[in-house]
């Protein structure tokens, strides 16, 4: 049960990413409640999609590593 949890958090977190990356003038919106006392730009919202991916690829290299040893 575990691996599905790791799983589903690295699902999502490739989501977001790849969401933040193709469309970031339609997550400038959810930035701006989630960071109140600064504004949002693009620049912002890709870079954090970009930490969103790498997150990712390195949930699923930590999981991959365990169902392997």
């Amino acid at each position: 049960m575990n691996h599905v949890v790791l799983l589903l958090v690295v699902q999502l977190s490739l989501t977001f990413g790849v969401a933040g990356l193709l469309w970031p003038e339609r997550l400038v919106a959810v930035f701006d409640v989630l960071m109140f006392p600064w504004p949002a730009t693009h620049k912002m919202v890709r870079a954090n999609a970009l930490g969103a991916i790498l997150l990712a690829l390195f949930l699923f290299v930590t999981l991959f590593a365990r169902l392997h040893s």
